[in-house]
């Protein structure tokens, strides 16, 4: 029997069909009824099942090294956080929680840290990825909402992209804004990279990192000038403040706004054409707006043009924030935030009064706590002695992350809550709490469009593993408040949620549950998906005393350039098949094939000057620290800038550390960190050989320069380059029978080892001649007898080499789609499609298929 949940990755909020086939196993569907998707799912979510077996789970509490009970690990954590209060007070602790709890679990903790402990240190890794958007939207509207409807999408004459690869991120969203674009819409895309995105805009514009406000100041002065601006909504809705107008006075005319941004003056009064002439137009934003030091400035200069021509609470017209995490937006509503308090308060003395009366808090915090990267600062400073990690792993994600890491070592007391036993962070904590996984938890999550859906467990707990709201709920009760923390399931928490939505709330808040607080577990059980907002502000009408939207004047500041130590700007962000720190999808065989490795992304003019080839090694380094990369020679890139995936921890690679490298600076407003604008220089890193290892079961990380772990069908393949006597290598072999051929002169070793007559591990080394594709090599490893031609890395006769994986949802390499291009005299993706299935699904590898189609040497216009 299938069960409706929700997808475990973006904030598209993706339903989903979950039948279990077994104990550990299921088939994924898109749920074709759920509003956010209608059936469709990405690559990630394709492939969730891939990743609900039990390797690598913790699921056992853990005292140091050794097991404990979970009556013995939650008195201990209780008796550490009330004696560390006792000695230093309620500010020497903290929370640090992340966007991967459901909203209940969000709800415990942040009722536990600032109504009880009296502490608003609680903060989430959502505000690494969009607490900008958060700050814009407060000092706009008075209120974090987000005024957009995926609905508006479809109603669009005009969609603007900024900062946001859509294709690779957010793919069930961008296949929406295809459709509508196969419909006559037009699309802009604004990112310093030429992306996948991009290739399939109308127009993009490759703008100089952090020149985003210069370019939106820009759109507004052309608006005003060319007669564009809704007067009669400005006069009515909006405040604007004495002033507003005069600060667009300079710099913002055409030419210093191409000449700041380093774009064309044509393809810039393109864009500005297009805004002023679709009214209809929807501009989203992500990462690469929200990530900067200037990110809230940023957010609010768009927010400012679409108040300003009175493109907001009409279809089709918005400012639209996408949200990374499944359950940021849940987070934000239920407080997650340091600066917040639960139901969309904030800490004006009245907030904290009214949140304090309807928890019966005793120890009600009053003012925000630490943001993210404050925390962990004062983590290592000493003034916060104990803290609790939940659902993620800051020792990677955090800026300056190896300052994190040293942080962490000094803590007098750390726990960690996670679903897997051993990640970069959980190797600093003293107790280790085993946590429900995606497909056992139940509560909600709130998407990108407000949409609230249920969240459904079709699998048992696995040993001892619980639901993070009842870990926290157990230790707020043996720190002493056994009542205020009586849960016995889910549905007790979200109906006090929706309770504490409306209380007292007279419409002055337009986060609001009505209707659902009084509902009892039937029908929590049976919750439909519903958005709690379907047309904010289409009154006219904001959160804010007297009902007005603020414009608010913001300047684009001066863009720093770059020193001689440091002559690059380096950008980070994601790939497509891959999530955050990849404990997830990281199990995935399917997933790995789109990108085994951790690539740098370095344009030619660049890789000439630095003697940089494609595929060679290249180590980026910053005034925080460096990392290796293998290097990928593109244009895609602005000379002088690279791009760097944040997907890679010490448990998968010797390199791709991306998370060490960029400054522990934070915008000023919402304190979220500027992760795509480092200084930065990159340089060739040569090795004496390549390689790499197959193997059935699980070995250590080999001790060389540079390995790169990837899943694959029945075991792991570890891609191998080092210096000096490959010969080390062999010691991670397991035992059993060896065949080998080694030539030392020749710096070739071909080893593979039986056991029981099938392959448990292969060791292919080279120093200057060629390897075998590994694909082959990798199904012995199902096979009950090994083949004879094991050394050879293929069996006899001719092989068909389907090349790297494009179209992951299908597992269809290169060579198998150009093959079919030619032999079929495919013209459009459509046909592709159609013949072979690539791009059918999630549709983020269509821009990848376009460029196939086109001929030699050509290149993509827009």
């Amino acid at each position: 029997m299938s069960v409706k949940t929700t997808c475990a990755y973006c904030g598209v909020g993706c339903g989903i069909l979950a039948t279990p086939t077994g104990a550990r196993t299921a088939s994924i569907a898109g749920d074709p009824e759920h509003p956010a998707n209608a059936g469709r799912l990405c690559s990630k979510g394709t492939h969730l099942g891939e990743t609900i077996g039990l390797d690598g789970r913790l699921l056992t509490p853990m005292i140091g090294r050794k097991q404990a009970t979970w009556d013995k690990a939650l008195d201990l954590v209780a008796k550490r956080f009330r004696d560390t209060i006792a000695a230093h007070g309620p500010d020497s602790v903290a929370f640090y929680v992340s966007g991967q709890l459901l909203t209940e679990d969000y709800y415990v903790a942040n009722k536990l840290m600032k109504g009880f402990i009296g502490s608003a240190n609680i903060d989430t890794n959502s505000r690494l990825c969009m607490s900008s958007a958060v700050a814009g939207h407060l000092r706009a509207f008075g209120e974090d909402v987000v005024p957009a409807n995926y609905s508006d999408l479809d109603a669009a004459d005009l969609i603007v992209l900024v900062g946001s690869n859509t294709a690779w991120c957010h793919p069930i969203v961008y296949q929406r804004i295809r459709a509508r674009c196969d419909a006559g819409a037009k699309l802009v895309v604004i990112d310093p990279r030429r992306t996948e995105t991009a290739d399939e805009a109308d127009l993009h514009l490759p703008v100089k990192p952090g020149t985003d406000v210069a370019l939106m100041n820009g759109l507004l002065a052309w608006c005003r000038d060319a007669g564009v601006l809704d007067n009669a909504y400005l006069d009515a809705h909006v405040a604007v403040s004495d002033g507003f107008w005069d600060s667009l006075a300079d710099g913002y005319d055409l030419w210093s706004v191409a000449k700041t941004c380093d774009v064309p003056v044509a393809d810039l009064r393109r864009f500005y054409e297009l805004f002023a002439a679709n009214p209809r137009t929807v501009t989203m934003f992500s990462q690469g707006i929200n990530q900067s030091l200037t990110g809230t400035d940023q957010v609010n200069a768009i927010v400012n043009v679409h108040l300003a021509t009175g493109r907001i609470g009409k279809p089709g017209a918005a400012p639209f924030s996408i949200t990374g995490q499944p359950n940021a937006m849940g987070g934000r509503e239920v407080g997650g935030l340091a600066n917040t308090l639960a139901a969309h308060m904030g800490f004006a003395p009245e907030d904290v009064a009214r949140v304090g009366r309807f928890w019966a808090a005793p120890n009600m915090a009053s003012a925000p706590g630490l943001k993210a990267v404050d925390l962990f600062r004062a983590v290592g400073e000493g003034r916060i002695k104990a803290v609790w990690i939940m659902a993620t792993n800051p020792a990677v994600s955090m800026p300056d992350a190896d300052r994190v890491r040293a942080a962490l070592a000094d803590c007098p007391f750390v726990v960690v809550s996670d679903v897997i036993a051993d990640t970069d962070t959980s190797a600093y904590a003293h107790v280790r709490l085993p946590a429900a996984a995606w497909g056992e938890k139940d509560g909600t999550v709130t998407n990108s469009e407000r949409v609230i859906s249920r969240q459904r467990a079709f699998m048992a707990l696995p040993g001892e593993a619980k639901p993070d709201w009842w870990i926290i709920a157990q230790v707020a009760q043996r720190m002493g408040w056994r009542s205020a923390f009586a849960y016995d399931r889910p549905a007790d928490i979200w109906l006090e949620h929706c309770r504490l939505s409306t209380y007292q709330n007279d419409g002055a808040r337009r986060f609001a549950l009505p209707g659902h607080a009084a509902r009892g577990n039937a029908e929590y059980a049976a919750m439909q998906p519903f958005r709690w907002d379907d047309t904010p502000f289409a009154d006219g009408r904001f959160p804010t005393p007297d009902g007005r939207a603020r414009m608010v004047a913001v300047a684009q500041k001066p863009v720093a350039g770059t020193l001689d130590a440091w002559p690059m700007t380096l950008n980070t962000g994601r790939y497509r098949d891959q999530w955050h720190t990849m404990t997830r999808t990281g199990l995935s065989p399917k997933l790995a094939r789109h990108r085994e490795e951790p690539l740098v992304e370095v344009h030619p003019d660049d890789a000439v000057r630095l003697g940089i080839a494609d595929g060679g090694l290249a180590r980026v380094a910053t005034p925080q620290g460096d990392s290796l990369y293998r290097a990928q020679v593109t244009p895609t890139q602005r000379p002088g800038e690279l791009f760097v995936p944040i997907h890679w921890t010490d448990r998968t690679s010797t390199g791709g550390r991306s998370g060490r490298l960029p400054r522990p600076l934070t915008d000023p407003v919402s304190g979220q960190p500027g992760f795509k604008a480092t200084p930065a220089r990159i340089a060739a890193v040569a090795s004496d050989w390549r390689g790499f290892l197959i193997v059935r079961d699980e070995t250590p990380r080999p001790d060389c320069l540079w390995a790169t772990r990837v899943a694959v069908p029945c075991g792991t393949v570890w891609d191998l380059a080092g210096e000096g006597d490959a010969a080390k290598l062999d010691r991670l072999l397991p035992r059993g029978e060896r065949i080998e051929a080694i030539d030392s002169a020749r710096g070739m070793r071909r080893i593979a080892v039986l056991q029981d007559g099938r392959l448990a591990a292969a060791l292919f080394v080279t120093r200057d001649g060629s390897l075998p594709s590994r694909d082959w090599l990798v199904a012995q490893l199902a096979e009950a007898s090994a083949a004879p031609t094991l050394l050879a890395g293929r069996a006899p006769g001719v092989q068909v080499d389907r090349g790297p994986i494009v179209c992951a949802c299908f597992d269809i390499g290169l060579n198998t789609i150009l093959t079919t291009i030619a032999e079929q005299r495919l013209t459009d993706v459509a046909a592709i499609g159609k013949a072979i299935g690539a791009g059918t699904n999630c549709g983020s590898c269509r821009p990848a298929l376009a460029k196939l189609l086109q001929p030699k040497g050509s290149s993509h216009a827009a």
